[in-house]
């Protein structure tokens, strides 16, 4: 379990009249003093959450506000990452009458952060909106960089828009009751920043991979303003994608295409993007673009925190690469996937040869 002597950090997102904070620390939702007045600009408020957190962490929240906020309470899942609970949103920011000075605040994980900030960008041609992440994968990735969005049957993440929140607020304590596997499912994003461009961070994970398991509050909260720090560099200097935050995308392209496949919800999405890492360690290795003994030291690490490291069985090769082909990062039909040339050095590949694709794909 999490303590209190997590000591607080704070990353700043340079994005111009766009920047905002990203506060770090245990016990923040109930020390509403300092965030209370970061939170609205004065309008309404709207709080976003789903039934579970919201039995854990409403109370406190609201506690904090200084203004009275109305309250949509979503089911839980990756499922309900849909357009009918965007327009659920819709509804609900309506009949509160929130104006164009109003907030959205999203309290829960990525599926509530997405969702949500997805309505605010929406709203009236967009409102503020406060990310108020509850897991440990949203805290390290989907709730810093702007990214929002839903789902469609055809695939994961298609209808969204780049909407940066006003203020990231990430209180460790919410992790204590963060069920263990989802604790591992972020990790895994974790690990990426290291994969990708920290090869001392790579190395001080598989060093401390122990203690983020036991949720040693130091540990948490070294892990997680790096992480944070890492993607805050990459948006300010690529904030719509178009270059380098591609690099975030490590393992992403085989991850979602899997999560598809396999039916979301089946895979959570650290773990399909563990699975899709190691793909592209792998394919990496067999492009010659890197040493395979680096693929086989990230698959230590996986297992080390107890994540998949291959599809699961009955997963149809055919139907993944089918998956991939509709993902936002192809172009004019071209495979581009984000590989490396060993830990801490990522690049992307803008036409991966397809008989290379599906050797990783047909290797369990």
């Amino acid at each position: 379990m999490t303590d209190a002597r997590a000591s607080a950090k704070r990353v700043e997102v340079a994005l111009g009249e766009r920047s905002y904070p990203v506060m770090v620390d245990h016990g923040l939702l109930r020390r509403a003093g300092e965030w209370q007045s970061l939170v609205s600009a004065g309008g309404r408020v709207l709080v976003v959450t789903n039934e579970i957190v919201a039995n854990w962490y409403l109370a406190p929240l609201l506690a904090g506000l200084r203004e009275s906020a109305t309250v949509l309470v979503l089911p839980d899942g990756e499922s309900q990452k849909s357009m009918a609970n965007v327009e659920r949103v819709f509804a609900a920011l309506a009949e509160a009458r929130v104006t164009r000075d109003g907030t959205v605040v999203a309290l829960g994980g990525g599926v509530i952060g997405d969702l949500a900030g997805f309505a605010a960008a929406c709203w009236m041609r967009g409102i503020r909106f406060v990310q108020v992440p509850t897991t440990l994968l949203a805290m390290v990735d989907s709730a810093v960089g702007g990214k929002t969005g839903v789902n469609l049957p055809q695939g994961k993440n298609l209808v969204g828009a780049f909407h940066q929140p006003a203020l990231v607020l990430a209180d460790l304590a919410t992790l204590d009751t963060l069920p263990d596997r989802e604790l591992r499912a972020g990790c895994a994003e974790i690990i990426k920043y290291g994969a990708i461009g920290d090869a001392g961070f790579f190395a001080w994970l598989e060093a401390n991979a122990a203690r983020l398991l036991e949720r040693d509050a130091a540990a948490l909260a070294h892990a997680v303003a790096t992480s944070v720090a890492q993607k805050a560099r990459v948006v300010a200097s690529d904030e719509r994608e178009s270059g380098v935050r591609a690099l975030l995308n490590f393992g992403h392209t085989f991850g979602h295409a899997l999560e598809q496949v396999a039916g979301f919800g089946t895979l959570l999405h650290g773990e399909a993007v563990a699975v899709g890492m190691l793909q592209a360690a792998r394919m990496s290795a067999a492009l010659g673009l890197a040493d395979a003994a680096d693929a086989e030291r990230l698959a230590t690490l996986l297992q080390r925190f107890g994540l998949p490291v291959a599809p699961p069985p009955g997963i149809d090769p055919e139907s993944v690469l089918a998956a991939m082909t509709l993902d936002k990062k192809a172009s004019r039909g071209a495979l581009r996937f984000v590989l490396w040339q060993g830990i801490g050095r990522a690049m992307q590949v803008d036409d991966a040869p397809r008989d290379a694709v599906m050797a990783v794909l047909r290797t369990h």
